[in-house]
């Protein structure tokens, strides 16, 4: 995509945050984006002070969602509750015996296959040969009786409210030294690359820091915060850093792949 379309589609993607809460602010009711990614996502940190007066939620059915939906309209304001339009559905094949081992991208695919466009879709939770997706609620019957196939597996999909049996991924935690706490420092070190192909990521926008694009490669982080490498995964720096004898900063962090 030319640069030229690509701002034009943020362009686009903005004017539609704006739209929709206006929306739930002149007429009183709750609006709801799709799913956002990462891209998506920093373009609406970037807007949302703007759109604060609309009162804004946000929730991928799970704690810890990477791919989430805004809702604008504020329950003490409005007077009502409105859940967001989100459902889970169970994945699991028909033999598990002769299931294939399957990653979260044969999922993803099956699911493009079927001509579904991925801002319906939220994360999906792989688990041992089965998989929890998350997704727009009118799109739950379609998928359940159309997903019969993953890679060489069949499979059957049923909608599940038993969110506390969807599979959380364990991170591994890890210690790192580093000079300072520096965004590209400490993205260097947790995915053990050179400096250069560290700073290849901020030059092509591909990391981002709670959600938004870090353009700032010498940011300093900070305890809690979540680093985005496209490509790499994520990681969150997990504890306060403490200095080494060397005069080092030695940090934990929980990378999760």
């Amino acid at each position: 995509m030319s640069q030229d379309n690509k701002d034009k589609e943020l362009q686009q993607w903005k004017n539609r945050l704006h739209d929709l809460a206006d929306k739930s602010f002149q007429q009183g009711i709750f609006t709801f984006t799709d799913f956002l990614g990462l891209s998506e996502q920093d373009i609406f940190w970037r807007e949302e002070e703007k759109l604060r007066y609309a009162g804004i939620h946000l929730w991928g059915g799970c704690e810890n969602a990477d791919r989430v939906m805004v809702r604008f309209g504020s329950a003490d304001e409005l007077g009502y509750e409105m859940p967001f339009p989100i459902v889970c559905i169970h994945i699991q094949p028909l033999a598990r015996k002769f299931a294939d081992e399957l990653s979260h991208r044969d999922f993803l695919g099956a699911l493009m296959n079927l001509g579904i466009e991925r801002s319906i879709l939220g994360d999906i939770k792989v688990g041992e040969k089965q998989a929890y997706l998350f997704c727009m609620d009118s799109m739950a019957e379609f998928i359940c009786e159309n997903l019969t196939q993953v890679k060489h597996t069949h499979v059957k999909c049923a909608i599940t409210e038993e969110y506390h049996i969807v599979p959380e991924e364990a991170p591994m935690q890890v210690i790192i030294q580093v000079q300072s706490l520096r965004v590209d420092a400490v993205l260097a070190k947790v995915y053990n690359m050179s400096r250069e192909k560290s700073l290849e990521l901020f030059r092509t926008g591909k990391v981002y820091v709670d959600g938004r694009l870090c353009e700032n490669n010498s940011r300093q982080l900070k305890a809690g915060e979540t680093v985005n490498a496209r490509g790499y995964g994520k990681f969150i720096l997990t504890g306060e850093p403490r200095e080494t004898r060397k005069g080092k900063l030695a940090v934990e962090a929980a990378v999760y792949r």
